[in-house]
């Protein structure tokens, strides 16, 4: 047996070895995104600061959130109103969730095309990484961008009387768009899964 595996480990040549290892190259994109991440916790932490400041009374703060709730052609409102703050709420759930994004493609992408975590029977595990593949990991992911565009559309809806109507079609029709592209990548994954679990059926056979 023992034979058997350093025969194998000879078989493999240096070019092999050498594309294999290229797969680290990947390394420096995954933690560019986890420095995305760093400015991404940063920012929700400034507009939440923001947002407190301004219901306090703080001018600086309510001229930044009044700023940021108005749309380019719309008329910026005078005080902080409950749309004012659904608004601000909405972007910082919309922060949250583009952070989830961003850790299932690190630690996603990272097991699956780097190197494995080794993280079986950790409490802190991910319920989704015990599975993950590729096509595991786009299902996923193209759900999160459906969410993101979800938390978009509605605070487009929410402050409506500024936007044209052009708007406000587009963006229903892009995210009608996301939808179906999901739709349709869920349906060729179960399509490649029946065709493989047919082909193992039929080598048992």
């Amino acid at each position: 047996m023992e034979i058997n595996q350093k025969t194998d480990k000879k078989r493999i040549s240096a070019i092999a070895r050498f594309l294999f290892l290229s797969r680290w190259l990947q390394l420096p994109l995954y933690l560019g995104l986890v420095l995305a991440q760093c400015v991404y916790v940063f920012h929700f932490w400034v507009e939440l600061i923001d947002l407190v400041g301004a219901i306090i009374g703080d001018k600086e703060s309510l001229r930044h959130i009044l700023h940021i709730v108005s749309p380019e052609e719309g008329e910026a409102p005078m005080k902080i109103t409950e749309t004012a703050i659904m608004l601000v709420v909405l972007g910082l759930i919309d922060v949250v969730m583009i952070s989830n994004l961003l850790i299932m493609v690190i630690i996603g992408g990272y097991e699956t095309f780097v190197s494995r975590m080794n993280l079986e029977g950790h409490p802190d595990q991910p319920e989704w990484l015990s599975h993950v593949n590729a096509a595991v990991l786009k299902i996923k992911l193209s759900t999160a961008i459906i969410g993101i565009s979800s938390i978009h559309l509605l605070k487009t809806f929410i402050n409506a009387t500024a936007y044209d109507e052009k708007t406000l079609l587009a963006q229903t029709g892009i995210h009608i768009t996301f939808l179906l592209s999901a739709m349709a990548i869920a349906y060729t994954d179960r399509l490649m899964s029946m065709t493989l679990h047919n082909s193992i059926a039929e080598s048992d056979e």
